[in-house]
């Protein structure tokens, strides 16, 4: 009979419970990322040639999910932080893993007057298998801003 050193069961047993821990940490991050399923972005704030601000807006659906339409009301704050306008911003019909462009045109406000804007509510999200409203467009989104104007949830 041959002799098995301690250190080798040591080792063995150590793998053991590496393995369960490192496939739980990619559940996670699965988990995560099917939360993260619906982006916004402020992408740029342009001033037009009549005085308003031009929002361009990136919105990407990232889950497994098409939606025949998109809409979110939207809090603008001036510099001041006081609320100017509620606003509905229809992004309309995204299948799943689609990306589009949108722009709004916020007629007699500049870009320097808008120091914020919150996404207050969610209009609209309605699935295009069923028909019926879908929680992603809130509870799996991410917003976030390339711009100086702030914008979140």
């Amino acid at each position: 009979m041959s002799f098995v050193p301690k250190s080798f069961f040591r080792t063995i047993a150590l793998i053991g419970c590496l393995v369960p821990a490192s496939a739980y940490a990619q559940e996670a991050s699965e988990d995560a990322a099917e939360e993260a399923s619906f982006a916004l972005e402020l992408n740029s704030a342009t001033p037009t040639s009549s005085g308003s601000c031009r929002l361009t807006y990136v919105a990407s659906n990232q889950s497994d999910t098409a939606l025949d339409r998109t809409a979110y009301e939207v809090a603008i704050f001036d510099a001041e932080g006081v609320v100017t306008r509620l606003l509905v911003l229809e992004f309309g019909a995204l299948i799943e893993g689609k990306t589009k462009i949108l722009q709004f045109d916020l007629a007699g406000t500049e870009c320097t007057a808008i120091s914020r804007i919150v996404i207050n509510d969610v209009a609209g999200c309605v699935q295009a298998s069923d028909g019926e409203d879908s929680d992603l467009c809130l509870d799996g989104l991410t917003a976030s801003s390339r711009t100086d104007i702030e914008f979140g949830l």
